[in-house]
């Protein structure tokens, strides 16, 4: 990397984008184990704490409901006091909440913690992926956006594991401890975010060049300078408040409308997996079968999508993903009455063809909007969402007893529709350019 004409964005990954992409990545890994891990302790936590299902059911929505104003609040705070010391609040929260709920005595307490819990998990969202993707290679930017999805369900998968080692070996109070172990992935992540530069693009954007410069000859070396830069478009200063009333309105509708409909059936049946599967009559070694092979091809449907990402494009992409994937829930209510192999091969249809359109989730956001905005947008989209997976994962269960497992199946094939519909109308493709010109409303 010598050349004083290249750009920044076509250099090649070096070590720090390596290390960026595991302090970045690492805040997905802990969203994915604290949201999942109050359900491995929640036998445990409710009859510990006396939970009747009123609380049961708060706690377990309490942090998405934490999301929901967390995704604002981070994307505010990003994009007004910077992205390197929002990057360590999600950590300090991470700790402090987790280790306070291995002294909770009351339900109210337990949700307030889980509450911050989710305000902790939506500031992430915005800070570490429009940091990293300040900083990344236009070729790249997808992938390794795409990579946090991943990290997420690993993270869910560790959760388990963990979780069910402390229950087995703890004793009867375990949950504390399990409710408790993020402390240490939150610790872990903090020490590992220690030394992280601030975006150059946010630093020009308030108008600190000599330190924009500074950050670009330490990450990139002392031939590389502001010149090597991209020039951000040239428009009107944006505040996120005008964005509706910008050009950018339309792209937020976008965004806000396929996360919204790829999350809300995701996290219906994920959640619910179990009483899904048995409601379409797979009971007792082919239930327990499903559920895994279903996590699985959840994990192997955003591996495919992260590798085809640049290769097939991000509008393509996203637009099989919905079809195919809203096509397995269309199979799934009309043969809701079928063989156990008909029945798995669907929901692993389902499972693995939603992977495009998760995986462009932290894609589409961080391109499609300047620097100014650029965590706002994003913040908005994680809160946005999240009111829909928590109305979908609330309604799943109503659904599923007063209407019928047909029923619930249409709606889900209904959302992926309409979420496939926005992206025929407004998804644009971004791969080919640089974060500058996939901002451009021009």
């Amino acid at each position: 990397m010598t050349s004083p004409n290249i750009s920044v964005e076509d250099v090649p990954l070096n070590r720090f984008h390596q290390l960026l992409t595991v302090r970045s990545g690492g805040g997905s890994f802990v969203d994915g184990y604290v949201l999942s891990i109050v359900g491995v302790a929640l036998v445990q936590m409710a009859a510990g704490l006396s939970l009747n299902s009123f609380w049961q059911g708060m706690i377990a929505a309490s942090a998405l409901i934490g999301i929901f104003f967390g995704g604002f609040l981070g994307g505010w705070l990003t994009d007004r006091f910077g992205r390197k010391r929002v990057f360590f609040v999600g950590p300090i929260l991470f700790m402090l909440a987790s280790i306070s709920q291995f002294w909770v005595e009351s339900a109210l307490v337990l949700f307030l913690l889980r509450f911050a819990i989710g305000i902790a998990v939506g500031i992430e969202y915005p800070v570490a992926t429009s940091l990293l993707v300040e900083f990344l290679p236009k070729k790249n930017r997808g992938p390794r956006l795409a990579t946090l999805t991943i990290l997420w369900f690993a993270g869910a998968a560790f959760a388990y594991v963990i979780g069910d080692l402390i229950l087995r070996h703890g004793g009867d109070e375990s949950w504390r401890l399990v409710l408790a172990s993020p402390v240490v992935i939150g610790a872990v992540l903090f020490v590992l975010r220690m030394g992280t530069p601030e975006s150059p693009r946010w630093l020009l954007s308030k108008g600190r060049a000599a330190e924009a410069e500074a950050v670009i000859k330490q990450v990139y070396g002392n031939d590389f300078s502001l010149r090597n830069l991209p020039e951000e478009p040239k428009q009107k200063k944006l505040s996120f408040t005008s964005l509706l009333h910008s050009g950018y309105g339309k792209r937020m509708l976008f965004v806000a409308m396929f996360w919204t409909c790829s999350v809300i059936p995701v996290f219906a049946v994920y959640a619910f997996a179990p009483k899904v599967l048995a409601a379409l009559n797979l009971k007792g070694d082919w239930a327990s079968f499903g559920s895994v092979a279903i996590t699985f091809l959840f994990v192997i449907g955003c591996i495919i999508a992260t590798r085809l990402i640049n290769s097939m494009g991000r509008r393509r992409m996203l637009i099989q993903s919905f079809a195919w994937s809203g096509m397995a829930l269309l199979g799934l209510a009309a043969f809701h009455a079928g063989s156990e192999v008909l029945i798995l091969t669907l929901f692993g249809a389902y499972a693995l063809f939603i992977g495009g359109a998760q995986v462009l989730q932290l894609v589409y956001p961080n391109e499609l909007f300047p620097t100014e905005i650029r965590a706002g947008a994003v913040g908005v989209g994680t809160s946005l969402s999240r009111v829909g997976a928590a109305v979908g994962t609330w309604l799943v269960p109503m659904a599923l007893d007063s209407y019928g497992i047909a029923f619930t199946m249409y709606a889900a094939a209904i959302v992926t529709f309409i979420g496939l519909a926005f992206s025929i109308a407004l998804a644009p493709e971004t791969r080919s350019l640089n974060l500058q010109q996939a901002a451009s409303l021009s």
